[in-house]
Parts: C-alpha cells; structure tokens; sequence
C-alpha cells in the first residue's frame, strides 16, 4: 500500500506542483486549501506525512500544527514556507513541526526529504526521542539538542541543521550548491555564507579549528563530516 502525504496550500498552482512531485515520487496526495479543510481530513484519514504552508487563509499554517499535536496525532509535518526569518523555522520546529522548507525549493529535495521523513518515523516509534549517533557526537531530532562526550553544544538553527545533515550523512561529501539547497532552501547566493557556518561549527565542535579532525574541506568539491 502507497504512502499518503497530506498538502495543505491555498495556492493552487503551489497546491499542483507540490501534488506533482509527491506522485513522482511513487506516493500518493490528498490536497486541501485551507487549515480548516485539512483538519476535517485528518479527522477521517490517516496520513504518513503532512506538507504545510504557513501562510494560509484563516488558521495559518502554524496554528494548524499546534491543532494538529494537541490532538495527539504523530504524523510528520514539514512546513513549506516563503519565510525565511530564523525565528520563523524555530518556531515551527518548537511547536511541533518536524522539518522547515523555504520557497522556492528543488522538487528533488523535498521529495527526498519527504520519503526520509516518512522513513524515518516507521522505524522509530511515537514519542520515542530520535537519537543521532556518530563518534563522540549525539543529536537529539526531539529536543533538537547537540552534544559532544555527553556536554551540550548550543548551536544557532542554520548550525542546528548543518551538524543533523552531517551526522545523517557521515563521510558524505557535500559541495557548497548542495549545502545552501539543503539548508537554505534555494541556489547558492553567497559562497561566504557557508564557510562563516562551517568556521564556527568548527570552534564549536573541533579541539584545534585551525586543523580540523571532523568537519574536512575536500579540495574543489565541498565539505565531509567524518568521525
């Protein structure tokens, strides 16, 4: 039996797009335009995942999450949104929402993101805490908290979502393009900006920056995360 992934978006040609690419990715979409219209979904259909706008007519998309959550439902949300303010992904993730995708986005991201998500909650049980794991090195997808030898490590969001994509993807090398479209959500606009993020990850999480042991530049090709 195929997957099923809930759309919200009052945007009819997003609402189609988005249709397009979950069914081509071999899942199947119910689609609603409205926050309301989606909660009367969920009140007779059970969904493996939920594609979310935020800013809709009505209930916008985070009063929906919180909606969603209060009535114990599981399901995995991913907000895809025009924002792009820190504020707004944190808030989103806070409330209950299990990933944030900025607009525009590459269809082959999010479908990838869609089928991991979907994925991912199968093989760990409701209101299990997710625990990423790799050398000396813990990720809590829950709490959204980072440790090293069992000490926490503040990080800011775009941080947060650097070091999850690296512990999901040890010794994965990642070229700039492909870090800005993961975690900004759109082309790369100022190469500066990922080497600012990689620098302070690095005099977070290294025990000498300057030559660092986890987080490696690959000559003419990116960065890899290695433990």
């Amino acid at each position: 039996m195929a997957d099923t992934v809930l759309i919200v978006d009052d945007d009819r040609a997003v609402l189609t797009m988005l249709y397009k690419v979950i069914k081509s990715n071999g899942i199947d979409a119910h689609t609603a335009v409205s926050g309301e219209e989606a909660l009367e979904l969920l009140d007779h259909e059970v969904y493996d995942l939920i594609l979310l706008d935020v800013n809709l007519h009505g209930m916008d998309g985070f009063e929906v999450v919180q909606a969603v959550r209060r009535r114990g439902l599981k399901t995995p949300i991913i907000i895809v949104s025009g924002r792009k303010e820190d504020y707004d992904t944190l808030y989103g993730l806070d409330i209950g929402a299990d990933d944030y995708i900025t607009k525009p986005f590459n269809p082959i991201t999010l479908g990838a993101k869609v089928k991991a998500l979907i994925r991912r909650s199968r093989n760990h049980p409701p209101g299990a805490d997710t625990v990423l794991a790799a050398g000396p090195f813990q990720y809590n997808t829950s709490t959204l908290r980072f440790y090293k030898d069992g000490a926490e490590i503040p990080l800011s969001s775009k941080e947060n979502a650097m070091m999850k994509l690296f512990l999901d993807n040890v010794n994965r090398i990642f070229s700039k393009d492909m870090l800005y479209d993961l975690i900004w959500g759109e082309a790369i606009i100022d190469e500066n900006a990922i080497m600012v993020y990689v620098n302070r990850l690095r005099q977070k999480i290294e025990e000498d920056p300057a030559h660092p042991r986890y987080i490696q530049t690959v000559r003419g090709l990116g960065y890899r995360f290695v433990v």
